[in-house]
Parts: C-alpha cells; structure tokens; sequence
C-alpha cells in the first residue's frame, strides 16, 4: 500500500533531510569513520559537536540564502519544501551555529588554526561576499572542488590533528580518498541542478560535458577511492574489515551513479547519495565490531 505523500512519515522524512540532519550525520560518519579507522574508537567531544553542529549551521544558512536568490526555480518541489520549513531551517541554523561556536573553543589551538582555510572557503561559499552578491559556488565550475577539498579537510585532516595522528602517510592516503569520493557523490547533484544553475547563470560540468560523461567521471572517481582502499590495506593501514567495508560503500556508490538521470526524486539525491556517507561510516564501524 502506497503511503500518502502528505504522512506522518514523509513529514518526517523532509525534516530529516531539508532540516540537514541527515548531511550533518553524514559529515559525523566520516570524522568516526576516520578514527575508527587509526584508533579504532570514536569520540563524543569538543571536535564532533563542532563538526555536526557546524555542518548544520552551514547547510541551513546556505538554505536560508539559496531560497532568497532562486525564486524562478520555486516550481521545483525540493523548494517548495523546504519553503515550508524555512522557518525550522532558521531556529537549526542558530542552534548549530551556537553549539559549533562553544565547541570550537574547547578544540585545540592547532585545530582551531586548521579551521582557518576550510573555515573561509565554507562561509564563502554560502554568503554572497563577491562582486553583484555572488558566492563561490556561484562561480563557473569551482564549487564541485572546492565542497571535495572542504569535506576531505573538515572528516580527515581535523581529526589527526586533534587526535595526534600526524605524520602519518596513511592520513594523506584517506584525504584522497575522501576528496574523490566526496568529488563523486557532489556531482550529480549538479546534474539535479543542471536547470537552476542554468537559470543562474552557473557553468557546471554537466552542462560543459553531457550528463552520461558527467555520469562516468563521478563513478570513475569512485573508483579511485576504492582503489586507494586497496591500497591501504596492502600498506597495512586498513584492516581487512575496513577494506571490504569500503569496498562495499564504493560499489554501492557506482550503482547508484549508474542509475541516475534529472528526473530522479530529490529524495534520491539527497537521501542516497549523500546517505552513502552514513553508508560508509556505518559499514566501517560495524565491520570493525564485528571482526576485530
């Protein structure tokens, strides 16, 4: 029986994804993900409620921002959604910029000096600081890079500071292996947004190289990412679960790639693609329970 798009459930849905909870889980699944992979536990601190909480502040403001400057692209139902919650996006955005502003004190100082360039990048890429009100995203072809080189920073880079896991070569390993695989799950959401960004006036690489290029690009990046999985495991720095875990993950990621197409529902994107974040994290704890 087919549940009513008006229920409880999909009420509840929306405000797990629109809220920007689910992409704030997903952001904690790859920070515990990076430690349970070099110290095999995770924490609940300063670090994590910085990570979760700064994840929603700026997924919400960058909402809050978007609604105001794509008015044209209002007939999308994504957006008509999350009109209706813009005022829960509002009360989230303050908590979570209130809750990541407390835990940044209680970061170390040389965590608190990494923050500086992810920090910037991030802010700019919601807030309209450049010329005619623009903000880095809404630059042609740059915004794919810069979300892979801030989510790599923020899930791998922080956690070896803070956690003392530099040097190390297998952290350099895993940032890579986190930009391509967060390059290749940010990419269809620029062939989901091929019409807005078009209405913007925003070249992405979809609209430069064809959707089913696009397409092959995202799953041979992540094929990279299971690439240097293997890798680190024949390098002795990820265990056999932690190997096959993200074998899995990847494997699910290039089905997923495979089968997407613009007409796909928003839950589609915003629900699997950014899940196969939990996926990963998921995996790689409960393998690491199970076989260690």
């Amino acid at each position: 029986m087919k549940v009513p798009e008006n229920s409880i459930i999909y009420k509840f849905i929306d405000l797990i994804l629109y809220g920007n909870f689910w992409i704030a889980f997903g952001s904690l699944a790859l920070l515990w993900q990076t430690t349970l992979i070099y110290q095999q536990q995770f924490y609940f601190d300063a670090l994590t409620g910085f990570v979760f909480f700064g994840t929603l502040f700026l997924y919400a403001l960058h909402r809050i921002i978007g609604m105001s400057k794509a008015h044209a692209s209002f007939q999308f139902e994504r957006y008509t959604v999350i009109v209706g919650h813009k005022r829960h996006i509002e009360i989230y955005a303050g908590i979570g910029a209130l809750i990541a502003s407390v835990s940044f004190f209680f970061l170390s100082r040389s965590t608190q000096l990494a923050l500086i360039i992810p920090g910037l990048i991030s802010l700019g890429y919601v807030l309209p600081i450049l010329g005619n009100k623009k903000r880095l995203r809404d630059l042609n072809n740059i915004k794919i890079f810069l979300v892979a080189l801030v989510w790599a920073w923020i899930t791998v880079l922080l956690p070896a500071i803070e956690y003392g896991l530099l040097p190390y070569e297998g952290i350099l390993l895993t940032f890579f292996e986190r930009v391509f695989f967060i390059f290749a799950i940010t990419l269809p959401f620029d062939i989901r947004d091929l019409q807005v960004d078009e209405q913007s006036a925003v070249q992405t690489l979809p609209a430069k190289w064809g959707i089913e290029r696009t397409k092959n690009i995202a799953a041979g990046m992540t094929g990279f990412s299971l690439g240097i999985s293997i890798y680190c495991w024949r390098e002795f720095y990820y265990s056999i679960p932690i190997m096959v875990a993200l074998i899995i993950t990847y494997l699910a990621t290039i089905i997923l790639i495979k089968k997407i197409t613009p007409q796909r529902s928003d839950y589609f994107y915003t629900g699997l693609m950014d899940g196969t974040m939990v996926l990963s994290g998921v995996l790689v704890s409960t393998f690491i329970y199970l076989f260690h």
